[in-house]
């Protein structure tokens, strides 16, 4: 509504997590450090706890994003459950296939994560555990969580655990029967709330990667929104984003402290006042303006003529006014994913995948027939597993899996087909679901598997001075996507002006400017070229 008032792209304010809006204190860069070097180097438990609102999620996100390529990811964000449910639900995260008779079986379980922690192991890999919200975890599964750390060769712990959760995890740990736990702690890591300068910041920071090119706030709306905020970063959107659709109502480009209570009024639901006025003065000016609104509200009532009171329980009709549309009620993400449920599986959806494809998808056992990857593979086409955001997917502009939790813990596998600015389509029942993207972020942690195909059928990185029909397509690719034509037949030599083409597009499209063309330059270029007979998300390319 207000963004081409103020010059906006887009709403620099949205509660929906998105990597480009990443801002992190000297705090939080201080957690995601150790967080990765935990990943990298440790062994045991890393403790990072914060205040509802103040970053977690981000941290969890960019963890994701910035993992090592050796580094196999399983989260956890609803931990509610027995410990053998936990265990199983580990499995289930690192893909490795149980037996029926082995599900309720602790024993049997820990044998299995151990063999595959062992493999992974020997095959380089390290395995982490995220386990979000921690602070629900019952002491008997946090046990059986601590002796998870004991499977370890002679020099290194085969499972690296990272908790996560508000501050009552701190008090969890520090309960006697758990010390055995807390001793195994090798880093805790709290997040505060932002610093008034931070505050500043991280809002100018979010305008910027917005569009904006000047100061929209005064720097007394600012001291203001660090103070009703109390710092912390889901609060402070809120506000910011209520105080510029105040300011675009009241036609004002200059945010002011005025306008920043006001929207804390709306926000907070009681009135703000400011620093230097007292609660006495406060409560005056609310109950004088309560009483202006009564009388107002009033004055009707006393300017008409009573006239005959209505038939208690039969509506008043008026010929003049008419009768209501029925309302019809769009179902929640929430609804959608319990009414089909069965199409929500893994297998389910791989084979809507496969189909976009023009391919059929074999169901086999998981643990010894042909995984999803290496069936693409016969037929030319990669596989992608990653974390990233709805930004990278514009810009692969390819279907994708994704991995959705419900709010009860429930995890479910659904096929993305379309994606614009506001919504995402959902392969859920007869015809495409349209969902927004705010109640899609709310569900969706970043995990996400898609196919496409690369040039010769398997995906190889193409660096200066390399050459052959690789080198030629990425060419005439790139100057197609540009518009170039050139009257000389394109050349299979990967040369400077080559590398010039590759970094000018890793420049538009957010890509790491290294002119190397890697898995991810050669995906987006895939993706711009929207080429006939392969399915995309969007006609429009990464613009969406």
């Amino acid at each position: 509504m207000y963004l081409s008032f103020f010059g906006l792209n887009e709403k620099p304010f949205s509660i929906t997590p998105d990597p480009r809006y990443l801002f992190l204190s000297e705090r939080h860069a201080e957690a995601l450090a150790h967080l990765l070097y935990g990943i990298k180097e440790a062994g045991g438990f890393i403790q990072l706890t914060g205040e509802v609102g103040t970053g977690k999620t981000t941290i969890v996100r960019s963890l994701l994003a910035q993992a090592p390529e050796n580094a196999e990811l399983a989260l956890i964000l609803n931990p509610r459950m027995t410990a053998p449910e936990f265990l199983l639900t580990l499995c289930e995260e690192l893909g490795i296939g149980v037996p029926d008779p082995a599900t309720g079986s602790l024993k049997d379980l820990v044998d299995i994560l151990n063999t595959y922690l062992l493999r992974a192991h020997a095959a380089g890999r390290r395995v982490v555990l995220v386990v979000d919200e921690a602070q629900n975890l019952e002491p008997e599964v946090l046990e059986q969580v601590r002796l998870l750390t004991n499977l370890e060769t002679n020099t290194q712990k085969l499972l690296q655990i990272i908790l996560i959760g508000q501050p009552e995890l701190r008090e969890l740990l520090e309960r006697s029967e758990l010390r055995q736990l807390a001793q195994r702690v090798t880093g805790r890591y709290h997040l505060d709330p932002l610093s008034a300068p931070e505050t500043a910041a991280y809002v100018r920071h979010r305008l910027r990667v917005a569009g904006a090119t000047t100061e929209m706030f005064s720097r007394g709306a600012l001291r203001n929104i660090h103070r009703l905020s109390g710092g912390v970063p889901r609060v402070i959107n809120i506000l910011c984003d209520r105080a510029l659709l105040g300011g675009y109502s009241l036609d004002r480009h200059r945010i002011t402290p005025a306008l920043v209570r006001q929207a804390a009024t709306e926000v907070f639901g009681r009135r703000s006042r400011r620093g230097w006025v007292t609660w006495t003065a406060a409560a005056t000016l609310i109950l004088l303006a309560a009483t202006a609104f009564t009388l107002w509200r009033l004055e009707p009532v006393w300017r008409s003529t009573p006239g005959p009171a209505p038939v208690i329980g039969r509506p008043v009709v008026r010929p003049d006014v008419p009768a209501p549309r029925p309302v019809k009620i769009k179902p929640t993400l929430a609804g959608l994913l319990d009414r089909y449920r069965s199409q929500t599986t893994r297998q389910a959806a791989y084979a809507k995948l496969f189909n976009l494809w023009n391919l059929r998808y074999v169901h086999g056992d998981p643990a010894s027939g042909p995984g999803p990857c290496v069936q693409a593979a016969q037929h030319g086409l990669s596989c992608l597993k990653a974390h990233g955001s709805l930004g990278q997917l514009r810009l692969y502009n390819r279907p994708a899996i994704l991995r959705l939790t419900g709010s009860r813990g429930h995890r479910y596998e659904v096929l993305m087909t379309g994606l614009d600015h506001a919504h995402a389509l959902l392969a859920l029942g007869p015809t495409p679901q349209r969902v927004s993207i705010a109640a899609l972020s709310r569900d969706w942690m970043g995990h996400y598997v898609l196919l496409w195909r690369p040039v010769g059928g398997r995906v190889r990185t193409l660096l200066q001075g390399m050459s052959g029909a690789r080198v030629r397509w990425l060419r005439e690719s790139l100057e197609r996507v540009e518009g170039i034509r050139d009257k000389q037949p394109p050349s299979d030599v990967y040369d400077a002006r080559l590398t010039r083409l590759v970094r000018r597009f890793q420049h538009a499209h957010g890509l790491t400017v290294d002119g190397i063309a890697g898995i991810k330059t050669q995906l987006a270029l895939s993706g711009a070229l929207a080429e006939p007979g392969t399915p995309i998300l969007s006609r429009h390319g990464q613009g969406g």
